[in-house]
């Protein structure tokens, strides 16, 4: 996975702790699920979008 193994992302934790304390972490998770989530949203949006393009261009043929 990019070359970070276990040891680089335990680390990677144990400095977010630091910087930003244990009780912003569930605010900070919670961001980041809701960001990844409208980001796939978008991307099915538009994925779906392009499909229908392509079936129109077909269906003028």
């Amino acid at each position: 996975m990019f070359g970070i193994g276990m040891p680089e992302l335990i680390i990677i934790l144990v400095i977010i702790l630091i910087i930003f304390g244990a009780g912003k972490l569930p605010e900070i998770g919670s961001g980041i699920g809701k960001g990844i989530k409208n980001f796939k949203k978008a991307t099915k949006e538009v994925e779906n979008s392009e499909t229908d393009k392509l079936d129109e261009g077909d269906k003028s043929s």
